[in-house]
């Protein structure tokens, strides 16, 4: 045996070197290009290229080489944050105040400093955490090279023509010919929109941006780096960006709205200014400036900015790579949480338990007994050279018995897919089958009773079968007649010792959790009963599930899951009403997210097999684990990188905090500029002069929203996002706006001396008015605040000092152009402000009444 082994690996050797060297005086004559017209001008031997013809490659320029997957560069994130709409309008307001000559009133021009710094620091801060995680989880391809075994390799490090292996849950990297196939399937619904695996023979292309769905196979690079047909998909799927966040969607359109409501605003304070309230150029300047600056909600932008940013860096910090930004805000409005079993709620590894031989005195075959049972177990799960995790605990458990897998000659093979839910080889001497029992045999025959009674235990049990018909000639579909049980296969699995309490959390914040399995649906109910999932008790067989699409027909072993129609809402009811489903097919996990979609839920998927990546692509938020196959971590927004199911609920809340808290300080931007906008209209349309200088705006904002929405904005926040946004912060700033611009204006109109009155009179009504809207806007906050704790009590009572001082402090008053108030405007200010906080608290009680009526 030893020698014919032997003998083997020199032929092996001898015909790698022939191709080898034969390789080397076709190469040295080639001409390489971008894009060679030819792929299939060169074949890479099947020992693949040798180190100095990768060398060489390389020299060429002819390497895998990718933009970064965090996005943008240093530089790029530099002129973001500095080139921005609102600072563009600020620095042209500071112009104008500058050419005044009064600089304390260009104070606001710092916020563009503040602006660009903080967004670059935060930014910068969440790109070096990503870039560190992506190396760490993206795929590292199995290269073979100077003929030795496949090695793991960068990505970047792929050159044209490397020879690259593929097994089940393998991303392909780069474009290429197939030079070796043993029923390889590939899934190319990434690129064609197609669900169904594609077959490939040898001389079949393969493109960047698919995946393995089973079988094995190697393949020759041809088109790398930016060639690749889908390198800048790949490259635009992890970059850091806000374009696809709702949060983002509803600010710019804000800011829209802002934009060109300054224009006439500005063209109307101006004239009033000029030629109604009789200033002069400088004066009616400053007033426009004064009028215009707090419209523009600078700090809102920033403030969501950074709340992502550092949303990213709390979750690295947790080893979870944020492949797509927007995730995180999804994650707030998760309403149900999908999980597979294996690896997810389970170990992400099994241990082989026992191997229970069948009694075989009915079959007319010979007596197979445990010796002869387990070198087949062996042969049939060896045949399989990339096993799964079933394969691996097997051959593992096998090998610590001692049993090798045995010298027999492979004729013909079926590789395991989650439709199939078996595997199988034909060899010299017979045809063996491992696979589900349910699906090998039908109910009542040998065997089964004993598998389904293991299986409500929550064991993992697999049947070793014999067949006297070549495997390729299986269709246990039709019939199973000609399969004989010999064994069955026990595999133990490990409840994850967290997943109980992440199950906890979930179902206390309303986040619904059902467990969706290929395993068998006994098992997963098993496993579902010992978490405490509502409903594990009666798990659900996916092969009896409705029809999922309109027109379908229920077949044996299950519905088709070739859409006739329109979604059939029996199907919809079952996976809603359910909790626990078993048995369910790749196609049936897609088809059971978009069912739960359809019905207005916003559903998080998480997998770790290559059985998950369509659901993974199609729920509102993909979360693979770190040990998963290759393809999920390509298609999932986040990715857990040590494999830690409890660390959900962490990634969860960071989303929750992130939405909800932009939700607050979103209500205070957007206060100011509508009282804002309010105030200069009527001060314009009635002429008076405009009551503030921009240092007086300023002033305004440091304390009752700069500072403050700065620290709320990294608050913790457990509510569950809705969608929404827009439509809700306006029910509250829209009337608290224009209560603070009007109860603003009409003290103003009352106090208001007339033009050309003495800046010692002028003075003290405008710092009187002044008074009127911090204490409105400060009520603003005091109500966005709520929930109190003690540190916002302590945050509030820290504004209202600091404005005690700015106003009694004289040097301090002096320098930001404020003056001293008689009783007879402090009285009536103070009074004024008061009624003004009351009136915003009734709009706010009256806000919370509507929304414990009305949730939506």
């Amino acid at each position: 045996m030893q020698l014919k082994l032997l003998r083997h690996a020199q032929k092996s050797v001898t015909r790698c070197s022939e191709e080898s060297s034969s390789a080397v005086s076709h190469v040295s004559s080639r001409t390489f290009v971008d894009t060679p017209d030819d792929d299939t001008a060169y074949t890479t031997p099947s020992c693949g290229l040798t180190s100095a013809e990768v060398q060489q490659r390389i020299k060429d320029g002819h390497v895998n080489e990718l933009p970064p997957t965090s996005g943008r560069t240093v530089g790029q994130i530099i002129r973001a944050n500095v080139f921005t709409r609102i600072n563009a309008i600020l620095a042209v307001l500071l112009s104008i105040v500058l050419f005044t000559g009064s600089w304390i009133n260009g104070a606001f021009g710092l916020l563009i400093i503040a602006n660009s710094i903080i967004g670059i620091i935060q930014e910068l801060r969440a790109k070096r955490i990503l870039d560190k995680l992506s190396i760490v989880g993206r795929a590292r391809p199995l290269v073979i090279r100077d003929g030795k075994s496949a090695a793991e390799v960068d990505r970047e490090d792929v050159v044209v023509d490397d020879l690259i292996q593929l097994g089940p849950g393998d991303q392909v990297v780069v474009d290429g010919i197939v030079r070796s196939a043993r029923g390889l399937d590939v899934d190319e619904s990434p690129l064609t929109g197609e669900s169904a695996p594609v077959h490939k023979s040898v001389g079949d292309p393969v493109y960047s941006g698919t995946h393995v769905t089973s079988g094995a196979g190697t393949y020759q690079a041809t088109k790398v780096g930016s060639n690749a047909y889908a390198a800048k998909l790949a490259a635009e799927a992890s970059k850091f960006t806000l374009t696809d966040s709702e949060l983002f969607r509803g600010i710019n359109k804000i800011l829209k709205v802002i934009t060109w409501i300054l224009i006439p605003v500005g063209a109307l304070t101006i004239y009033t200014q000029l030629f109604r309230a009789g200033n002069d150029l400088n004066d009616a300047l400053l007033g426009m400036v004064a009028s215009l600056v707090p419209m523009i909600p600078e700090g809102l932008v920033l403030m969501t900015t950074i709340a992502f940013a550092i949303g990213v860096v709390r979750l690295g910090k947790r080893r979870v790579l944020v492949n797509e930004l927007p995730a995180i805000e999804g994650l707030a409005r998760v309403d149900i949480v999908c999980a597979d079993k294996t690896g997810t709620l389970t170990e992400n590894s099994m241990h082989l338990g026992e191997v229970l031989l069948l009694d075989d005195s009915s079959s007319r075959m010979p007596h197979i007994d445990m010796e002869e049972a387990l070198e087949a177990l062996a042969a049939v799960n060896g045949a399989d050279e990339r096993p799964n995790l079933t394969g691996v605990a097997i051959a593992e458990g096998l090998a610590e018995r001692g049993i090798e897998r045995p010298d027999w000659v492979l004729v013909d093979q079926v590789f395991f897919t989650s439709e199939r839910k078996w595997a199988g080889a034909s060899f010299d001497c017979g045809t063996w089958v491992l696979g589900a029992p349910d699906v090998l045999v039908s109910p009542g025959a040998q065997g089964a009773d004993e598998a389904d009674r293991l299986m409500q235990q929550g064991l993992r049990v697999l049947l070793l079968a014999q067949s006297d018909r070549a495997v390729s000639e299986i269709d246990v579909s039709v019939d199973t007649a000609h399969i004989r049980p010999v064994a069955l296969v026990v595999l133990k699995q490990t409840i994850r010792p967290d997943a109980e309490e992440t199950i906890r959390y979930f179902w206390e914040e309303d986040v619904e959790v059902k467990v969706i399995s290929g395993d068998n649906a006994a098992s997963v109910g098993a496993v579902g009963r010992e978490l405490g999932i509502p409903g594990a008790d009666h798990p659900t067989d996916a092969r009896a599930l409705p029809p999922a699409h309109l027109g379908e027909v229920s077949e044996t072993g299950g519905a088709t899951e070739t859409s006739q129609g329109g979604l059939n809402p029996e199907f919809a009811d079952a996976i809603n009403a359910g909790a626990v489903f078993g048995r369910v097919t790749a196609e049936q996990k897609r088809t059971m997210v978009s069912a739960l979609k359809d019905r207005g839920h916003v559903v998080a998927m998480t997998g770790d097999g290559v059985n998950d990546v369509l659901a993974l692509k199609d729920a509102n938020i993909g979360v693979a684990m770190g040990a998963g196959a290759p393809a999920t971590r390509s298609v999932a927004q986040l990715v857990l990188l040590d494999n830690e199911f409890a660390v959900l609920p962490h990634v969860v809340a960071e989303g929750r905090r992130v939405i909800g808290n932009i939700e607050r300080v979103a209500n205070l931007f957007l206060t100011k500029t509508i009282y804002s906008v309010v105030l200069a209209l009527a001060v314009g349309l009635i002429g008076y002069e405009y009551p503030f200088q921009p240092i007086h705006v300023t002033v305004t904002g440091w304390f009752t929203i700069g500072i403050p929405a700065f620290i709320l904005s990294l608050a913790p926040n457990h509510e569950r996002a809705r969608p929404g946004f827009a439509t809700r912060v306006f029910r509250l700033a829209l009337p608290a706006g224009l209560v603070v611009g009007l109860f603003t204006f009409g003290f103003w109109l009352w106090v208001y001396p007339g033009a050309g009155g003495a800046d010692s009179v002028v003075g003290p009504a405008a710092t009187a008015t002044l008074v009127v809207l911090i204490m409105t806007a400060f009520w603003v906050l005091a109500v966005v605040s709520r929930p109190y704790q003690w540190w916002k009590i302590a945050l509030l009572a820290t504004a209202i000092s600091a404005y005690c001082i700015i106003f009694l402090v004289s040097p301090i008053a002096t320098a930001l152009q404020l003056y001293p108030l008689p009783m007879s405007l402090l009285v009536p200010a103070l009074l004024t402000g008061v009624t003004g906080a009351s009136v915003i608290e009734m709009i706010w009680q009256w806000g919370r009444i509507r929304a414990l009526r009305d949730p939506s």
